[in-house]
């Protein structure tokens, strides 16, 4: 699996996290049991950043009201300025859920509806064809059987996505077809320098990969979300979110682009090299770059924020559209959002990575069967820059883990955060 598709934001839902200060501390409460969880995830945590496996995280865990949040390592690989609570990260794909849920405050004004045809707002996804195979000659297609629709975009079964797939050489031509339009598909960075659009104008030119409906793939429908709410809200993107669910919800530090002091602290991008093990700076965006609004806000991967704006989100969610006592989304649209609506056939087709087994709700995981975190019904998402989320309704849990090393997802790290953060909660 080469860079590219690690930084695309896929992987299992879970949290990784660590941190400086002490095990457990004041947050910890009076519950030995609590304690003594807590300390055993600081601990694992505390281990790899003294490995040399994570340069710094931030991690957070609450469970009926308490809530732990602690910090371990550095901004940056060999620095000493140290993690804080109110570091900024590139959350990347942990983005695609806050999009689901405008989307669906969308669709509860009436703007939008789910089983609408999205070329009601983007006339230039009318008249789809398909590919007659997905490594085909891209004048080689049949016509859709039919439109693309909202929740098509929510369930990433349009009909486009990435192919995780990098033993073919050359790349599939609609994925070169993609690159040479300047889409940016996959990777957060660097960002597409098209205009929403002119971004959707550009996607309107290729053929789809399947049949609406037929096959969940991949982080294309979050992208073109955030087009489709721009459209239908009648202003950008960015000024949605700030005025929908930002605002409302408290989350100051939340944003496609930052204040030069918030954007200052973003820690560094690191990755292992393969041969070495060692990790090693990775190209991505600078923090000047963030004091910038983008181009194109990506719904997929554009937003940065702190472990506890996320908190706020994910609180939003675990109350069924409540924030302090104020309704901003109905319960059904919640459950909407975190219940599978893929078949089983369609997470078998959609392999090992990044589903692993687990359905897909609306822009997020669902485990659908029991694990080592939970039963089924826990639902979230990671981003590919080495960040990750997950609530659990049945024990009114939620972790959220934030790191800047795109490894933590993939080298045990954030299953053993998983793991060790639902074990301080106790049983099930």
């Amino acid at each position: 699996m080469d860079r590219r598709t690690l930084l695309a934001g896929a992987g299992a839902v879970g949290v990784s996290a660590l941190t400086p200060g002490g095990p457990a501390g004041a947050s910890a409460g009076g519950d030995p049991a609590w304690r003594a969880g807590l300390d055993d995830l600081h601990d694992a945590m505390a281990a790899r950043v003294a490995r040399g496996e994570l340069v710094g995280i931030v991690y957070l865990v609450a469970h009926r009201g308490r809530v732990h949040v602690d910090t371990i390592g550095t901004l940056s690989l060999n620095g000493d300025e140290p993690m804080r609570r109110g570091t900024p990260f590139r959350i990347a794909s942990m983005t695609k859920p806050v999009i689901a849920a405008a989307t669906m405050m969308l669709v509860e004004d009436g703007r939008l509806a789910l089983d609408a045809p999205v070329e009601r707002w983007l006339p230039e996804l009318a008249g789809r064809r398909v590919l007659t195979r997905i490594d085909g000659p891209l004048d080689q297609t049949v016509p859709a059987e039919r439109p693309i629709t909202v929740e098509d975009l929510l369930t990433f079964r349009l009909g486009h996505g990435i192919i995780f797939d990098p033993s073919f050489q050359p790349p599939y031509p609609i994925i070169t077809a993609a690159d040479e339009l300047q889409l940016v598909m996959a990777q957060p960075d660097p960002r597409s320098p098209l205009h929403p659009d002119e971004w959707i104008r550009r996607f309107g030119t290729l053929p789809l990969m399947d049949q609406p409906g037929q096959r969940w793939r991949y982080n294309t429908g979050s992208l073109v979300l955030g087009v489709l709410i721009a459209r239908a809200a009648g202003r950008p993107l960015p000024d949605f979110l700030e005025e929908r669910v930002f605002r409302p919800l408290g989350m100051r530090h939340t944003g496609f682009s930052l204040t030069r002091g918030e954007a200052s602290p973003l820690p560094g991008l690191y990755a292992a090299n393969p041969e070495t093990g060692q990790l090693e700076p990775q190209p991505g965006s600078a923090p000047d770059e963030w004091t910038r609004p983008p181009a194109f806000p990506s719904g997929a991967a554009g937003l940065a924020s702190t472990v506890d704006d996320y908190l706020r989100f994910s609180r939003f969610l675990m109350r069924r559209g409540v924030h302090r006592g104020r309704r901003l989304l109905s319960a059904r649209s919640v459950r909407l959002m975190t219940t599978n609506h893929l078949t089983p056939e369609q997470i078998a087709d959609a392999g090992p990575f990044p589903l692993a087994g687990l359905g897909w709700g609306y822009g997020m995981a669902v485990s659908v069967t029991p694990d080592q975190v939970s039963g089924p019904g826990r639902y979230g998402w990671d981003g590919g820059y080495g960040t990750t989320w997950f609530n659990d309704p049945h024990r009114d849990l939620t972790a959220i883990a934030l790191t800047q090393t795109v490894d933590f997802l993939f080298n045990g790290a954030s299953a053993e955060f998983q793991r060790l953060a639902a074990a301080a909660a106790g049983p099930r």
